[in-house]
């Protein structure tokens, strides 16, 4: 590899790794890096740190809470429990409301199947209760039950 080449992995590795670390947590990515740093593991962390949380994290045009949100919709459609628990908490530290969340899954749901939107509930429903044990995280006073301008029995289907 070309020293320039090497200089621009570097670059796209030391960005993702920080974009990581405020996105997933210090500890979260400590823990992945060392699980992952065996000769055969290491060249895939530093691709996802790479490309995933350098290239594409980096990007202008979408807000890092808009990222998050997308990422748990493609996750919880895809039954991937544990990258949908690392980027619900991601998400809580991006910005997200629970409510924001909670659409975000019921909307993917709507359209991968209520088996993966379960897990997905189950999931961030998890990871937000340990936040707030933790202290990492306090109720969301937007969270509540949706109000509803149409009563169920008033509603009609329209051809």
């Amino acid at each position: 590899m070309s020293s320039q080449a090497a200089s621009a992995h570097k670059t796209l590795y030391d960005e993702g790794l920080q974009i990581r670390y405020q996105v997933a947590g210090k500890e979260h990515v400590d823990k992945s890096l060392a699980s992952g740093s065996s000769s055969f593991s290491r060249p895939m962390q530093e691709y996802v740190t790479e490309a995933c949380w350098g290239s594409i994290w980096s990007r202008p045009g979408l807000e890092r809470k808009q990222r998050s949100l997308l990422n748990i919709a493609m996750l919880c459609a895809l039954n991937r429990s544990t990258e949908l628990g690392v980027h619900v908490r991601g998400a809580i530290n991006n910005g997200a409301t629970e409510t924001e969340i909670r659409e975000t899954l019921l909307q993917a749901a709507c359209y991968c199947g209520m088996p993966a939107g379960m897990e997905g509930f189950r999931i961030a429903e998890g990871v937000l209760n340990s936040m707030k044990k933790d202290g990492l995280y306090e109720k969301d006073p937007t969270h509540h039950a949706v109000e509803r301008d149409l009563d169920v029995a008033d509603r009609h289907v329209v051809d």
